[in-house]
């Protein structure tokens, strides 16, 4: 007989008792075999909605996630020190993991990256990745290990036998209110980054009108919290906390963002997101001990940028992932014309500055709320997305705009840009007759 009954577990947790290691070994296994009622499991996510989880609770609970399924590796012995891997709570125009990637691959580094697809108003790595023909995410844990140890990256999506606890508590968590809970946040991104067994990781946590979560001193508490859980299951971890109000580089849209990222990884991509690329790397290398400091390794990855090297590992990287390799090396070589492989809008349409000043700001939401309604996104899972279609932005924080000229261009396949999109756009930009004061040098705002 049961040492536990489900029942008890849920008062206890709804009495605001914290559970023991053996209790929530018990509740996950019943999770996992189905040994528990949709109606109990829905009570014990509001229980830990309500009352919480410590942070003992929290690392266990994760740790028993993990243990739900399978992990990746084990990995060869000469890749000690070597596994890393990183996440981003989500944003706009947030295509790091495209660069980052193959450039830690390109400094000796193995990323074996479980990503996941946009909902709502920010993208996907997957959906971005998808718009790559014959590009697939849906990898088995064997081929993962063999692309890793050909190339020395990869970035696919979750197995089935990944963490399958959490693919049980999402389902319920999703339609009885209890998503936005830290705790179970946290569990649920660091139990799938756990189960890769990375040496180190780097969680990119954003704030910011353009973020999930828009308040600084919330994705700052999300951030503590994951660095929490990472280290107390054995893995160095550290998060940036970085600004979300503006877009990330140009381009909002999966191809579109594909392309800015070819060119980020010839070293000809936008400041803002080289420099969010190189900080996380930095941290990683640093981190992992493949670096003497966080500002060295940002050196060495800066190099596999400027000299090709970052470019070529992304190659190998979507040839092993089922791109066809004349059409690869076309779109990766420096100054391609990258057109000739990705799909393309029928029609480019510029928005023009109604005012003439300085730009002060973009709001990052308005911009991703219109490439998803353009059909660059997905509302549901099951939605359609089209990969050609996005926005281009044609101007930096800070320069000289005179009314009449373009400030961002839409790529779209209807005919005509419906009003509501149109005057979402003209209003998204804010232009003030002074130059802005403090205009970021950076989008990090602290290591945690």
């Amino acid at each position: 007989m049961d040492a536990f009954a489900i029942p008890d577990l849920i008062i206890k947790k709804r009495n605001g008792q914290a559970l023991t290691t053996g209790e929530i070994k018990y509740f996950i296994q019943e999770v996992v075999n189905g040994g528990i009622q949709q109606c109990q499991l829905g009570a014990m996510l509001m229980a830990i909605y309500l009352k919480g989880l410590t942070d003992e609770e929290t690392v266990c609970l994760t740790r028993e996630m993990i243990n739900s399924g399978d992990v990746l590796g084990p990995w060869p012995e000469e890749w000690k020190g070597k596994v890393v891997d990183k996440h981003s709570t989500g944003g706009v125009g947030d295509k790091v993991s495209l660069i980052l990637a193959p450039a830690l691959a390109a400094c000796g580094m193995k990323v074996p990256m479980v990503s996941g697809r946009g909902l709502g108003h920010t993208g996907g790595t997957l959906d971005k990745l998808e718009s790559i023909p014959g590009f697939t995410v849906d990898v088995s844990k064997d081929d993962i290990k063999k692309i890793v140890e050909k190339v020395g990256c990869c970035i696919v999506g979750q197995t089935k036998n990944l963490v399958p606890a959490d693919k049980e508590m999402y389902k319920v968590r999703d339609v009885t209110g209890t998503v936005d809970n830290f705790g179970l946040i946290a569990g649920s991104i660091i139990s799938k980054k756990v189960a890769e067994q990375p040496k180190a990781l780097v969680l990119d946590v954003k704030f910011g009108i353009g973020a999930v979560i828009q308040d600084k001193d919330q994705s700052r508490e999300l951030a503590r919290k994951m660095v929490t859980i990472g280290k107390g299951l054995g893995v160095k971890t550290s998060a940036l906390l970085t600004d979300m109000n503006n877009p990330i580089g140009k381009k909002i849209g999966n191809a579109l963002e594909v392309a800015e990222s070819i060119d980020c990884l010839h070293g000809n991509g936008p400041r803002d997101l080289e420099d969010l690329v190189l900080k996380l790397g930095g941290q990683l290398m640093f981190l992992s001990g493949n670096a003497p400091s966080s500002e060295a390794g940002e050196t060495k990855l800066k190099e596999t940028l400027n000299n090709g090297s970052a470019a070529k590992k992304f190659e190998d990287m979507i040839i092993a992932q089922g791109a066809d390799p004349e059409k690869a090396k076309v779109l990766c070589e420096k100054n391609a014309d990258v057109w000739s492989v990705l799909p393309k809008a029928k029609f480019i349409t510029p928005i023009k500055s109604q005012k003439t000043g300085y730009v002060n700001a973009i709001q990052s939401r308005d911009c991703a709320e219109c490439s998803l309604k353009l059909g660059a996104g997905r509302q549901a899972f099951t939605d359609p997305i089209n990969y050609a279609v996005g926005l281009e932005i044609c101007v930096d924080i800070g320069c000289e705009i005179n009314e009449g000229d373009p400030w961002i261009k839409v790529h779209h396949d209807c005919d005509v840009i419906p009003d509501a999109i149109k005057s979402k756009l003209m209003k998204s930009i804010d232009i003030q007759p002074t130059r802005p004061k403090n205009i970021l040098a950076t989008r990090v705002s602290e290591v945690i």
